[in-house]
């Protein structure tokens, strides 16, 4: 099989961002982004998915952590999408539903070409240091929206803000694992209309 692996870059006047992604890896991680909390997300994604990722990003920290928050979700999307080409073979659904201490959470996406997120968190949830949660939404949404995908994520229940995140982040990997994953008894694309594009 060849290797589904693909490199983007991003520069702006708020952000720098540079990923390198290979989606049959081991789950190597080689982060950097210069917000902490934020790069401990990604390694859990890298772990969790086996894709191995190199992110080096930098932005304009000092003014908000958003613009970078937002700008490594769209690159990371766009590499995601480069490497899954055509999407041959691949099984396109994928899901989890995962549990981190008191908190449960649901993940569901569909690599259908057909961008779009539905993100539920049914109790407000605070900061984790210095770190919004509502950035965690901003992630999931340019991520989804540049790889092309409908993600569904559903915060069942839970109180820790830190596991809340982490959870998020792990069903995510865990479903980007199973719907990335080659199936045998797949002939062609996996879709009625013959592709899986925009």
């Amino acid at each position: 099989m060849n290797q589904r692996r693909a490199s983007r870059f991003r520069e702006t006047a708020e952000t720098s961002v540079n990923v390198e992604l290979l989606i049959d890896g081991s789950g190597h991680a080689d982060i950097s982004t210069g917000i902490p909390f934020f790069d401990h997300m990604l390694i859990l994604l890298a772990k969790h998915s086996l894709i191995d990722l190199k992110i080096a990003a930098g932005g304009d920290l000092a003014v908000d952590l958003h613009h970078t928050v937002e700008d490594t979700g769209i690159v990371l999307g766009q590499a995601l999408a480069t490497a899954l080409g055509d999407k041959t073979g691949i099984k396109r659904y994928g899901w989890a539903r995962l549990p981190m201490d008191e908190t449960l959470v649901q993940v569901a996406l569909d690599l259908s070409g057909r961008p779009f997120i539905e993100f539920r968190v049914p109790m407000p949830v605070g900061p984790i240091g210095t770190f919004d949660f509502s950035l965690v939404e901003e992630f999931l949404r340019a991520f989804a929206m540049a790889s092309a995908m409908n993600l569904h994520v559903q915060v069942e229940y839970g109180r820790n803000s830190h596991h809340i995140a982490e959870a998020i982040f792990k069903g995510l990997a865990k479903a980007l694992d199973m719907a990335c994953q080659i199936d045998s008894r797949v002939t062609g694309v996996p879709s009625s209309k013959g592709k899986l594009a925009v």
